[in-house]
This record gives C-alpha cells, structure tokens and sequence, in this order.
C-alpha cells in the first residue's frame, strides 16, 4: 500500500484538503521506462503534430483554468486573483511558444557552397526528469515542460509536496489532452522522491527550486554525464539612486518585493537606497506596505495571503530575529488580525540592517525587505553583489546611461531598470553565481531543450 502524501491549506489552519499516493521506488521505475519506450516515436512526431497536441491542451486547459487556479490558492495561499491571472499568463505563454516553435526548431543551413552545405538539427534529450516548486504552481508547470515536449522530449515529472492536489489536476488535463502513452507521466511525493527519479536512466534534468538542491542535482548530472538547467535560489538587490522619481521606484520595489508573500525566486529581497533619500524611501515604503490587505487568499479583495506552510513562516520568523537580535529595527504597520489562522506574516521594512544579518546573507522567501545606504556608485555596486546569488536585480534613477553602466557591473540573470520588466515573449531567464545554470524560456529555452547536430551533405 502507498504511503499518503497530504494537502493542507496554510491560510485554514492547515487544515487537510485532499491526498495522493506518494509515488514508490517501483512505480518511479516503470514510468521512466514508459517513458524510454515512447521517445523514439515522439521525436519522430512532426513539430505541426507535436503543435496539435498543445493546441487541445490549451482547449482542456482553458475550460477547467478555474479550477486550477482555486485549487493552487487553497494549496499554497496565493491570493485567487493573483491565481486567475496566472492561468491567464499560462495560456498567452504557451501560445506564444507554439507560435515561435516550429522556426526555432527547423533545421538551419550554418554554410553552403558549390559542393557542399552545413545543416544544424535540433534533437531531443530523450528522457527529462523535471523537478518544479510551489510557488506558481501552473505556471511553473508550463514554463518547465512546454519547450522540452515540443522539442520531442518525453518527461517524468515531480511537483512540490506542497502542492500535490494541483500537480494531479494537471496530470490529469495533460491526459485529456491526449499525449501518447510515457510522453508525460508524474510522480509524487517529498525530496525522497524526487531523489529516486533522478537516480533513474534518464538524458537531462530541469529543475527550478533551491541552491541546496540545485547544487545535489547538478552534481547527479555530471555524475551520469547529463545536462541539466537549473532555475535556483536568489537575493536580488534593488538599488536607488539619489535622483531616482522616489515615488515610482518605491511603488516598483513594493510590488516586486510583497507579491505573492514575497515568495518569489527573482523577487527584490535587499533594498539598497543611496544616504541622501534613506529617509524618504523608508517613509514612502512603510505607507504602500499599509496599503496591503492581507487575509484569506480566497477573497478576491485580498492583495497578500499566507505563506505556504508552517515551516515556510518558522524559517522566516527565525531570520527576522536573527535580525532583531543583531540590532534591526523591524517596521510595520499594524498586527495581524487574530482571525487569520496559518502561515500568516505581515510585511515588514527591516533598517538598520548589518550584512551579518541573516536576512542579508540568506535567501528570504517571505514579506520582509532589509534596507541599507549606500554613498557612492562603488559601494552600491559592491552591495548588489555580495551575495552567493545572481538571479536578477533592480536599478532606479533619472540617468539612464549610469543606470546601463550599474547593470553592466551587476553580477545577475536579468536586470529591470526603472521597473521595466525583463519578463517578455522571446527573453530567456535563469541566473548567475549560485541561481542557476542554463536558461529557460524564449528563443533560448528551446535550445537549451535540444542536442545540436550538424550534417554536412553534398549538393545536388
């Protein structure tokens, strides 16, 4: 008999919502092997064919979006809003990818001339293990299998033990869908789990989660000679400069730092604000935290839910004491209404932060921003980048030629300067230094989906 892996709502109390099997050593096994069995034929599926196929999941997918979108709120605590329009993302973003597919995989003539010419194919990995978090449960779903099945990949697939419910909904449409046998499978359960699967013969790892893991996997990858992408941990600064519109920058940095609880892989996690403006920042920065509701995430009036669990808001409650007991000051706005029973945290502003601080040092996955000066372009740069982390980062200010020098020096993935978003169609996205290997998403997601061969042939 499976041993059961159980859902709990972090905004009831942990209240158990639903179970599934947790997916043995055996049943990991078979579905690998399934899944060895069926490549061969779905490389060999057209990319118009592979296309269709993604063209019913977008059918399927839309009717039951709701349910998805509730089921991922009651799961991990985002607020149903804030789901709804995940599913709405999930859907213009695979169709884009659908849209750009077929050109980014087509063979491609590298140099030709009277006798012979150069050809580069795109071929599948084979078999993946894809290994994907809590946080933007469907999201984080498509953005990890899309390009890797239209690239003729097969996958075996592991969501979080947190969101298990959510991962089987979307089994479950994947199979309505109607891919073939072993093209897609699931397993579920904890890091154990996740840890048989990648023990498994497969040819390539995709995996978004933490640096720990991260580092395990890549390490499993070069071990069975494999390639892996990984999308990791990160704590990215925001920098304002003194001639930044403070206002525009501080409602910039509220949103990337608060939304979704602040549990966010590339979310603005250290402010770094020049001496000059410190005191407006922090003003203008504790009047937008106040204008956040937080409360049951079912509300469609609630802007912050819970976290995702119990050990989530320990971890974070332990960082922010680390903190306190270093000398910070925490600043908020109010308490917590005594109605809310769960992994509830109100945003905070942390100052008179030291850089021993845990909560510098230290990825935080939660509604906390640490705040430090800086005097000159030298220091805030040096700022920016001390850290084991490179995901993203955050510049503010009037003139746009120091803003491009600053993102030059900045050690990370991706960088928005003046809250432009760096999330766009054909951009990829992955990190620098402990946040990653490899890219996802954009043109250069489905190259990193592929082996690359060339074949020299004769003209005729």
């Amino acid at each position: 008999m499976n041993m059961k892996l159980k859902s709990t709502n972090p905004a009831k109390n942990y209240e158990v919502i639903g179970e599934v099997d947790i997916s043995t050593e055996a049943e990991i096994k078979f579905k690998v092997k399934k899944a060895h069995l069926a490549k061969k034929k779905w490389k060999e599926t057209s990319i118009k064919n592979r296309i269709d196929f993604f063209r019913n999941l977008l059918s399927v997918y839309k009717k039951r979006s709701k349910e998805v979108a509730e089921l991922q709120t009651k799961e991990m605590g985002k607020p149903i809003s804030r789901s709804l329009e995940d599913t709405l993302f999930d859907i213009e973003n695979v169709k884009y990818k659908l849209k750009i597919a077929e050109d980014c995989l087509s063979p491609k003539v590298m140099d030709e001339n009277e006798s012979q010419k150069n050809v580069l194919y795109y071929e599948p990995h084979g078999v993946a293990a894809v290994i994907v978090p809590w946080n933007y449960p469907s999201s984080n779903f498509f953005i990890s299998c899309t390009q890797l099945l239209l690239a003729g990949n097969v996958i075996v697939f592991k969501h979080s033990e947190e969101c298990p419910l959510t991962g089987k909904l979307l089994e479950e449409i994947m199979m309505e869908a109607g891919f073939p046998e072993g093209v897609f499978s699931e397993v579920y359960g904890g890091g154990k789990v996740g840890d048989i699967l990648t023990n498994q013969d497969i040819d390539t790892i995709h995996f978004t989660g933490s640096s720990k893991v991260g580092q395990l996997l890549y390490k499993k990858a070069a071990e069975k000679f494999i390639p892996a992408v990984l999308e990791m941990g990160g704590s990215s600064p925001g920098i304002i400069f003194k001639d930044a519109d403070l206002d525009k920058a501080c409602a910039h940095a509220s949103g990337e730092r608060f939304e979704n609880s602040g549990q966010v892989c590339c979310a603005l996690k250290r402010l770094i604000v020049h001496e000059s403006v410190y005191d407006e920042v922090v003003s203008k920065m504790k009047k937008n935290i106040a204008s956040f509701r937080v409360g049951d995430p079912m509300d469609k009036n609630t802007s912050m839910g819970p976290l995702v669990a119990k050990r989530q808001l320990d971890l974070l409650v332990k960082q922010v004491e680390d903190a306190k007991s270093k000398g910070a000051k925490v600043i908020t706005d109010r308490s917590l209404d005594k109605n809310l029973q769960g992994a509830f945290h109100q945003p905070v502003l942390v100052t008179n932060v030291s850089l021993d601080m845990k909560i510098m040092t230290e990825e935080t996955f939660g509604p906390v921003l640490p705040i430090v000066t800086f005097r000159n372009e030298k220091e805030a740069i040096k700022l920016a980048n001390k850290t084991i982390y490179g995901l993203s980062a955050y510049v503010y200010g009037k003139d746009l030629k120091k803003m491009k020098k600053a993102a030059s020096q900045i050690d990370a993935g991706q960088i928005s300067i003046n809250g432009t978003s760096y999330f766009s169609d054909n951009s990829p996205f992955g990190g620098y230094k402990m946040s990653g290997i490899g890219r996802n998403d954009g043109k250069l997601g489905f190259y990193e989906a592929t082996q690359k061969k060339v074949v020299s042939e004769p003209v005729q």
